[in-house]
């Protein structure tokens, strides 16, 4: 598996963390972006810039793209010289972006159609870190034979693959996932300023609840650094609203209530138009409080 001619595209922070942990393991890459000079550091050794993602689909049995929507993953693989301009029957697409579930679908049978290139929509979670670490978790949607084509090349960033289902199931999964993560933040954030409006030690609330069924990621990693104010080490914000945004778009297709999720869409679009997008997930404290707790 390791002689799969491998493409990637979308070589941002998470991108760039899982192509290196492929560098690692000994997978010749072939890359591109659409700023040369961003490339440039990534010519070195087993790996290639491709002049377009037509010639890198050409050239590769697998094509990892990482890009930050919808509207970028339909320009990198239909738009001119895009992936479908270059795909081959029995290559594969794997893709981490997070995107809508509803147009994976409409995207994996428009390119299967176009050229017989299968598509794995396989979101992960667990950030830039875990993606250095080895240690992403991998929800994918697509066909079990080209789940299992992908399954040795993951191992390499992921610490576990779950297949959910055909192609946009690993979307709807992902989805699934930001609106756990958005509930968590909100009401982490409101409890940390009620707490220090009481008078209680909001910072001590982790370890405090910790082991308890309380306890959460969010509340031992974003809450921390929510109490001290520190927001350094934030995705924007953005990011988050587009995801719920989906959210509550799937609510209305599948008919299924989805009240408090839109609530917490409203909290993102607030923090967005107050000007502090930078602020990130855990920027939901800042709607609440501008100092430490």
């Amino acid at each position: 598996m390791a002689k799969l001619r491998i493409g990637f595209v979308g070589l941002g922070a998470l991108g760039g963390a899982i192509a290196i942990r492929l560098q690692q393991a000994g997978h010749s890459l072939m890359v591109w972006g659409r700023t040369p000079s961003k490339l440039r550091p990534w010519v070195h050794g087993n790996t290639t810039v491709a002049a377009s993602p037509a010639e890198l689909a050409a050239s590769c049995d697998l094509v990892i793209t990482c890009v930050t929507d919808t509207a970028a993953i339909e320009e990198v693989v239909f738009g001119v010289n895009g992936i479908a301009d270059g795909a081959r029957t029995g290559t594969v697409l794997l893709d981490h972006s997070t995107i809508h579930p509803v147009a994976t679908r409409a995207f994996a049978a428009r390119l299967w159609q176009a050229s017989g290139m299968t598509w794995v929509d396989a979101p992960v979670t667990g950030g830039v870190v875990a993606a250095e670490a080895g240690r992403l978790v991998v929800m994918a949607g697509g066909d079990e034979a080209s789940i299992a084509t992908v399954r040795p090349v993951l191992d390499a960033y992921s610490l576990r693959l779950t297949r959910m289902g055909d192609v946009g199931a690993g979307q709807a999964t992902k989805i699934a996932n930001q609106m756990i993560i958005g509930g968590n933040l909100a009401v982490v954030a409101e409890a940390l300023n009620y707490c220090a409006n009481f008078g209680v030690s909001a910072p001590m609330l982790p370890d405090a609840l910790a082991n308890g069924w309380a306890d959460s990621a969010v509340l031992q990693h974003h809450a921390r650094r929510m109490a001290a104010a520190d927001y350094s080490a934030e995705v924007n914000a953005k990011i988050m609203a587009k995801d719920l945004d989906i959210a509550v778009d799937l609510g209305r297709e599948t008919g299924s209530p989805m009240p408090i999720t839109a609530s917490v869409q409203q909290l993102y679009r607030q923090l967005i138009a107050n000007g502090n997008a930078d602020k990130g997930q855990s920027g939901l404290m800042w709607l609440y409080k501008q100092r430490p707790l």
